[in-house]
């Protein structure tokens, strides 16, 4: 268990304003402890539920489950048919509420874009929806509560598609597009970290890119939408990845170009107003970053951890600087009460940071 000690981090931090921070010889420097998962799928799929219990998703139709803090894991996903090749499928989102309950989506053109929902730790699934629009492409899913929740896909017929679940997944309704801002041509979602989509008291956001500047989609209701420059550069493969509120008035945003792993500048944002105004960190994620999450608990409402391909950061100021403390791959990071923080990605990497 990697422990560290964040007044620490502070004092370092405080220390050393600039984008390269490097933390003071002789304090204590954050770890990500690697949890041996058996498998070298990569989990895009990231979803804990508490310091002990964990699920991840990805590649090759795998779902695994922990329930011991990532000493053990189980492979739980859908068990393959001759009518539904689970095997074939990207499971690239994941939510979960428990040891027994969960969601996951798969990601794809057509039919390839599903959701299935199990109520017994994955002995069996359900298929709940399945795409039958040749134009939609789902890449999140995320849930306000265990009842109601929805997907997003790229633009169909010029909007960004959402579905919508009130019955904590077992059945799917498309949302009427009426309320929903256009999209700009080239305009899409990431499936890079189940976080494209997110939602916190009672507000909806998407992050897109495929234009520049790329945008952040934001509802009151996730019905009726308004969007806003993101202050983060976007283009082919490149924008928004992730967007993470801690409240209704303050979030972050993280992205940048996946074909630049390392290209640290214009790759993140932050807004204290609810995602009216989004405007650049002073000092950037150290490359491009596909997932984002904040870190709950008292005493750490400003800081939040970034995650990719070529590092993980951190910030203590709501996103304002951020600072590089791990060069480990990874996809996604999600953090529970504790706090307890957990990171997923490629080659079967799982592993968790325990803050004190």
């Amino acid at each position: 268990m990697a422990r560290l000690s964040w007044t620490a981090l502070l004092v370092a931090a405080l220390a050393n304003t600039g984008a390269g921070l490097s933390i003071a010889r002789g304090l204590p420097r954050p770890t990500w402890k690697l949890l041996p998962t058996g498998t070298t799928a990569r989990f895009r799929g990231l979803a804990p539920v508490s310091d002990k219990i964990a699920w991840v998703s990805g590649l090759g139709g795998t779902v695994l489950r922990t329930t011991d803090g990532g000493l053990t894991w189980a492979s739980v996903g859908p068990a393959p048919s001759e009518s539904d090749n689970t095997t074939a499928l990207d499971f690239r989102d994941i939510e979960a509420w428990s040891a027994d309950k969960a969601i996951i989506l798969s990601i794809g053109e057509g039919n390839s874009s599903r959701v299935y929902v199990t109520g017994d730790g994955g002995a069996s699934w359900t298929r709940s929806f399945t795409n039958e629009e040749d134009a939609a492409f789902y890449d999140c899913i995320a849930f306000e509560s265990p009842e109601r929740g929805m997907a997003m896909s790229d633009p169909v017929d010029g909007k960004i598609r959402l579905i919508e679940t009130l019955d904590g997944g077992q059945s799917w309704n498309i949302v009427e597009s009426a309320g929903m801002v256009p999209a700009e041509d080239g305009e899409a979602g990431f499936a890079a970290s189940g976080t494209c989509l997110a939602t916190t008291a009672g507000r909806w956001y998407v992050a897109a890119g495929g234009v520049n500047p790329s945008r952040i989609f934001r509802s009151g209701d996730g019905y009726t939408w308004d969007v806003s420059d993101a202050a983060i550069a976007g283009g082919e493969g490149a924008g928004v990845f992730s967007v993470q509120f801690r409240d209704a008035e303050h979030g972050i945003a993280v992205g940048g170009n996946y074909s630049d792993p390392t290209g640290n500048i214009n790759n993140a944002a932050w807004t204290k107003d609810g995602g009216v105004t989004w405007l650049p960190a002073t000092a950037f994620p150290d490359g491009y970053r596909s997932g984002s999450a904040w870190v709950p608990g008292r005493g750490f409402c400003n800081t939040a951890l970034a995650v990719g391909p070529s590092g993980s950061d951190f910030t203590l100021d709501g996103g304002k600087f951020w600072h590089r403390f791990d060069n480990g791959s990874f996809d996604s990071v999600e953090c529970v009460e504790g706090p307890v923080c957990w990171a997923s990605g490629e080659k079967g990497r799982v592993a968790r940071l325990v803050l004190t």
